[in-house]
């Protein structure tokens, strides 16, 4: 009984002062949450989803992270609208601290709460297929003019690349193009060198969801956007592969480890410079 009253006070603690952190930061109209996420509700299902995750030790995250960090992670989950129930996100332990890692669902989702942005998608050109693109020597935008294909081309043995658009409210659209070389380039990168059961039998996927987490990524570092979402955006990891996420989590945090693009720290929750060039301080002391 004590300990679930513990358990209890931990989480009322926690989810009350992000809530209360995200009321303030709406109410000062850093951010703008979209009408169909309802951040209450994901913070209870984030919140149950680390209350059942283990680390490495096999220690719940709740106990082997601190608070600051887990409380900050799900500021940062809600920032940029990601869910881990939709597969968007997951959580990991690193040094003591708790860290938001995304998809490439999660890279989408986040991409498109980028103000202008339409929507995100991506396509495999195969063998077959005609396709061509256009370089825009003023802008430096690659435009897609066209890519015709026939159902017989499908062939994962057969994939000659894949593409990813950013698309934009202006039809200034964002677009990265891998071929096939450069693709697996990129998944020897991963801790499963590209030889996971996902990129064997899904290969297209694969495909798709590296070039879209490069676009993304890529997008998010030209974009102009408020410093509090692009901050949030490229402070969290980003996994290389899905198949990761269905591993242990020893082996996510290894490939945490390996890959991770910034120095660990808990993530910014206090604002500063009360004028128009608002960011959230960085702490490193308990709430």
């Amino acid at each position: 009984m004590e300990n679930n009253n513990a358990a209890s006070v931990q989480e009322k603690n926690i989810t009350e002062k992000v809530l209360s952190r995200i009321e303030a930061l709406e109410g000062a109209g850093d951010i703008t949450m979209s009408p169909n996420y309802n951040y209450s509700n994901v913070l209870k299902s984030a919140y149950s989803i680390l209350s059942e995750t283990l680390d490495k030790e096999k220690k719940p995250l709740l106990q082997s992270c601190s608070q600051t960090s887990i409380i900050n992670t799900l500021l940062d989950m809600i920032i940029q609208g990601l869910s881990p129930a939709k597969k968007q996100c997951c959580f990991i332990e690193f040094d003591g601290k708790l860290q938001l890692t995304k998809t490439h669902l999660g890279n989408i989702a986040a991409t498109k709460r980028l103000k202008g942005v339409k929507n995100v998608f991506a396509n495999v050109i195969y063998e077959g297929d005609e396709f061509s693109y256009e370089l825009n020597l003023e802008t430096g935008l690659k435009k897609i003019t066209k890519h015709e294909q026939k159902f017989e081309n499908i062939d994962t043995n057969k994939i000659k690349g894949a593409y990813a658009v950013v698309v934009k409210e202006d039809n200034l659209n964002y677009v990265e193009i891998m071929n096939i070389n450069q693709i697996k380039s990129s998944w020897i990168q991963c801790e499963s060198e590209g030889q996971s059961g996902a990129h064997k039998n899904f290969a297209h996927e694969m495909a798709k969801e590296t070039v879209i987490n490069k676009s993304c990524k890529n997008f998010v570092c030209t974009s102009d956007d408020s410093d509090l979402l692009i901050e949030s955006i490229t402070r969290t990891n980003e996994y290389i592969q899905e198949d990761i996420i269905e591993s242990t989590h020893d082996e996510a945090k290894e490939e945490i480890e390996n890959n991770a693009n910034q120095e660990t720290t808990d993530i910014p929750v206090e604002e500063v410079n009360n004028g128009a060039d608002k960011h959230v301080e960085i702490v490193d002391e308990p709430f």
